[in-house]
């Protein structure tokens, strides 16, 4: 008798170990690591994961019971994903089961119903041909098991294929096709006797191209409606089937074929070690630093090339905010359909479409957000990860990994190449590159040699003190209507969305708080409502303050609304498209304003940090940097880093192409080391100042960081367990650990609930995760019964 281990679908300490379960007889051929089971677990019955298939049992026959059922005919996780599942439950130290879910698309996760469609019907097994009758699809519930065996032998053969179609979620996306019952030479007889003229039509339209045709290309290509169509349907001359469409988000556009540039002598020398590790077949992580417009993408592009002449494949990742068209052009253009886009502006419905490409080996490339490190290849040949310092790479929520440290992991299982792109790199990716963990490839030009823009610095200070109020000095007011007269455009850039940042009463100093988290609401002028960006708390705007009455309650600080109405009060002739969450937040609304943008419909861009990164427009020749300090005064070592990276990044859009660029950076701390390093974009400059006070602080990348974060609806009883877990973890670490807490977070109550936290700083702590993982099993039944959250987060992004 066979034995499959089965992890459970429940996310609980006790249960986040595997259970073995007897393999039915009928099914000991069928049943393969990685499938998804349905099994009995105590009175109810359980989705769970096959890890491995045994022929030894650890305890009595019986004491086993049975599977269920099979959700799987063909794995959904490979040899390899199930091996990076348990490996990110070690290194995250999240359930086993909660890393197999990461790695599925939400359609795959969600209730379905399993079909068999027909791919191949000459490759099929007589008996399971019999099964599928005069039908296309059937219901994977409706086979008797003994066909099992059958119609796995025709699945592996081709001539069948597995469809979820997910309830309530996604839907199969179909289509009308007539497919021409006769010979050609019939139909030429047939069509000389008909009498409609649009029928004939019909007939001669299958003669030219005998093959089948969606119902909505004839009619569009012949102008005619449904009823000729259904006349000869019924005659018995044409025939009708309903087939499963994909659905392409990007079906409507049409991608200009691109072949590679010729690569200048830098990208030359950067390119050469990545070839040679793709011909080799070795791993190594590349580093690859690059001032912004050097070029960076066609490197990529050109060693995905190398990767897919060897038969290989590649995943491409950038960051979600920059999946901008421009980026799946470059793509597509260059691939065509051999590339998958994934990310979360797809339905789910398109994401499954795109997922199941990637599994039946119908793409070599994919293009996503941090999820697509996950993409079921089994021959990989490269993982690029673009703009690697960019923050969302980092889950926030379990498993919290890290998509680099993903990459890293699959790139030493194939033996491949990984290569991490940015012109700012983190701290901690440069200085591993410093001491030869990272192979550094340095690319300091941009491409054609074309300058980096000029960057002047304005005070705002003095600008207050000069009597100017406005939102933009006198020098950016001044090159915003040069560009206006020259026919160029702008960029504008704020870092914050909203109408302005708070509202406060002028007379006693009251500020709108939410009343379910510690944090100020934000104004939104277009409904004139306050919101809470942390729990989607909203209150309408009040008339009087509720402290004191007055009628002297303003908002204070800048949103891009307030921008956009100060910019059509100065320039009343200029176009503006701005673009934030607020005016991005419906399907494909991003691409359409930057294609408009692109086209030279408008003469200024303004947004928030989506507009900040990967955007490459020729004419653009200013950017405004409304308020550069906004991040410098959060509480995070990171701080300036990020002001830096944000700053350089913003600066890049300028001047790509032919006409010079110029950036005016508004601050009210010019002489801040990062504003000023920026300017010059002296990466190195800033890397030895950053890491001097690194070292002296005892931050990344001298000492690794652990924030465990406590959250409880009880003030008391939060206060209370942090510090019991600080006690503990100052118990069992070594002296050397440096354990700082318990303290409230940044944001001490979110969706009223209290948080606390303690900073864990060390160089080595060998114990550590043995403890933070005792630690949660010692509070797992607070957890389940008592509304208790503890959040372990290795190498923490965010300390908010």
């Amino acid at each position: 008798m066979k034995v499959a281990s089965v992890i459970v679908d429940v996310p609980a300490r006790q249960t986040d170990r595997p259970f073995d379960y007897l393999i039915p007889k009928r099914w000991e051929d069928l049943v393969q690591a990685g499938m998804r089971v349905v099994v009995p677990f105590g009175p109810r019955k359980l989705q769970g994961f096959i890890i491995a298939v045994k022929d030894t049992m650890d305890v009595e026959r019986e004491k086993l019971k049975e599977l269920n059922e099979l959700l799987d005919v063909t794995p959904v996780l490979t040899e390899e994903l199930l091996g990076l599942g348990f490996w990110l439950t070690d290194e995250t130290l999240c359930f086993t089961i909660s890393a197999f879910q990461a790695m599925l698309p939400t359609a795959v996760k969600a209730t379905y119903n399993k079909q068999l469609v027909l791919r191949n019907p000459e490759e099929i097994e007589e008996n399971v041909r019999a099964l599928f009758g005069s039908r296309d699809t059937i219901d994977w519930k409706d086979i008797d098991e003994k066909w099992y065996r059958s119609v796995r032998n025709s699945i592996a053969a081709g001539a069948i294929e597995v469809v979820y179609e997910v309830k309530d979620r996604v839907q199969k996306k179909k289509q009308r096709v007539i497919y021409p019952v006769l010979l050609q030479e019939e139909i030429e007889q047939i069509a000389a006797g008909l009498k409609s003229q649009k029928q004939q039509d019909l007939l001669y339209y299958f003669l030219e191209n005998y093959e089948p045709i969606p119902l909505k290309t004839l009619k569009e290509e012949l102008q005619i409606t449904d009823a000729p169509i259904k006349t000869l349907v019924k005659k018995g001359l044409l025939y009708e089937k309903y087939v499963e469409v994909y659905r392409d988000p990007y079906e409507d556009t049409r991608f200009k074929r691109t072949k590679p540039f010729p690569l200048t002598e830098e990208q030359k020398t950067s390119i050469a070690p990545i070839l040679s590790d793709i011909e080799q077949e070795q791993h190594r992580t590349f580093l690859m630093y690059g001032v912004t417009g050097s070029g960076k993408t066609e490197i990529y592009l050109q060693s995905i090339e190398a990767v897919l002449q060897k038969g290989k494949e590649a995943i491409m990742l950038v960051p979600e905010i920059s999946l901008t068209p421009q980026m799946v052009e470059r793509f597509k253009g260059r691939f065509g359909s051999q590339v998958a886009v994934l990310h979360s502006a797809l339905s789910a419905g398109e994401k499954y479409d795109e997922w199941r490409k990637i599994q039946r080996k119908e793409v070599k490339v994919v293009v996503g957000a941090r999820s697509a490190v996950f993409a079921p290849f089994e021959n990989l040949g490269i993982i690029i990860i673009d703009e690697e310092h960019e923050s969302s790479y980092k889950q926030e929520d379990n498993p919290r990994y890290h998509a680099r440290d993903v990459a890293i992991h699959r790139g030493e299982y194939h033996g491949c190449p990984v290569i991490l792109g940015s012109a700012t790199p983190t701290l901690e990716s440069f200085a591993r590159a410093s001491k030869h963990v990272y192979h550094l490839l340095t690319m300091s030009k941009r491409m054609n040699d074309q300058a980096l823009p000029t960057v002047e610095i304005v005070d705002m200070r003095e600008e207050l003190r000069e009597g100017n109020r406005s939102m933009f000095s006198k020098l950016l007011h001044e090159k915003i209507q040069d560009r206006l007269d020259k026919n160029e455009q702008t960029v504008l850039f704020l870092n914050r969305r909203g109408h302005s940042s708070f509202v406060m009463c002028r007379d006693c100093g009251y500020v709108m708080q939410c009343p379910h988290c510690d944090i100020s609401l934000t104004y939104h002028r277009m409904n004139q409502r306050l919101k809470c960006h942390y729990c989607n708390h909203e209150e309408p705007l009040p008339s009087a303050c509720p402290a004191c009455s007055s009628s002297y309650i303003r908002f204070f600080g800048t949103g891009t609304q307030k921008v956009e109405e100060e910019l059509a009060r100065l320039f009343p002739e200029a176009r503006v498209i701005r673009m934030d969450v607020d005016t991005t937040s419906r399907k494909g609304a991003h691409e359409k304003l930057l294609t408009k943008f692109g086209e030279g419909k408008a003469d200024i861009l303004l947004g928030t940090q989506m507009i900040a990164k990967g955007l490459d427009f020729p004419n653009v020749t200013l950017v405004g940097v409304l308020t550069a300090d906004t991040m410098l005064h959060l509480p995070d070592f990171r701080a300036s880093e990020k002001t830096y990276q944000l700053l350089t990044q913003v600066s890049g859009r300028a001047g790509r192409h032919k006409l010079p660029g110029e950036v005016v950076i508004q601050t009210y701390t010019p002489e801040h080391y990062s504003v000023q390093l920026a300017r010059e974009q002296q990466y190195a400059a800033f890397f030895e100042h950053e890491m001097h006070i690194r070292k002296l602080h005892q931050y990344p990348p001298y000492y690794y960081l652990t924030l465990v974060t406590v959250s409880h609806p009880e003030l008391l009883q939060t206060v209370h367990i942090t510090e019991k877990i600080v006690s503990m973890l100052r118990q069992k670490c070594s002296p050397q650990t440096i354990i700082l807490g318990p303290v409230a977070s940044p944001i001490a109550r979110v969706k009223d609930r209290y948080r606390y936290q303690c900073m864990i700083k060390y160089k080595r702590e060998p114990n550590l995760k043995h403890v933070l993982r005792f630690i949660n099993e010692h509070y797992q039944a607070a957890m389940t019964k008592e509304q208790l959250q503890i959040s372990i987060d290795f190498n923490p992004t965010m300390l908010m």
